[in-house]
């Protein structure tokens, strides 16, 4: 009796190994698929001036490219902060200035994923942001900054292009989400 229940107890657990590898492989798989076809929908935005979304039932569409050389940062900012445009990388948020145009764009992202090269960001790190029409502006970065969530806002009185780059803190936090940010400002050089 005491084999057979160590026995059953052994399959239950390799069964429920089995389901959260499976569950893993199954995310990975679809982040994959969902960069190319973000990449793609950036491709067609910039050659043909109209921003579609990447799949058809998509609520959220590619608008800036953000990289940061020496990290080898290359990601497509996509429209909106909400859940599911931050699931597939970092969001401009809505109301703040577009990608390298006057005043200040607020892009954000998980600090797990696509917004944790901040970590390594360092003060005069070279940000570049490509917006739809093709145009790159280089940014410079500033020291980062930890803020409250309440008070954490945006001065949108500039006369160049700025933007905020913004994520959860603490970085390595076991519990997502949390009342504290980290942002980092990026002036236009």
């Amino acid at each position: 009796m005491n084999r057979r229940l160590v026995r059953m107890a052994a399959i239950l657990l390799l069964g429920f190994g089995l389901w959260q590898l499976g569950g893993g492989l199954w995310i990975l798989a679809k982040a994959r698929l969902g960069q190319h076809l973000i990449r793609d929908a950036w491709t067609e935005a910039r050659d043909t001036g109209a921003a579609p979304p990447p799949w058809p039932w998509a609520d959220t569409r590619p608008v800036a490219r953000l990289e940061v050389p020496r990290l080898e940062v290359d990601l497509i900012v996509l429209s909106g902060t909400g859940g599911r445009s931050i699931a597939w990388g970092p969001g401009h948020q809505d109301g703040s200035a577009a990608p390298n145009r006057r005043g200040v764009a607020v892009i954000a992202g998980h600090r797990d994923t696509h917004m944790a090269f901040l970590r390594d960001l360092v003060p005069g790190d070279e940000v570049r942001l490509t917006d739809l029409s093709g145009r790159t502006t280089r940014y410079a970065a500033g020291p980062g900054r930890v803020l409250h969530r309440d008070h954490a806002y945006v001065r949108p009185d500039s006369d160049r292009p700025r933007a905020v780059l913004l994520t959860c803190w603490p970085f390595g936090a076991l519990v997502p989400g949390g009342p504290l940010r980290y942002a980092v400002e990026v002036a236009a050089l």
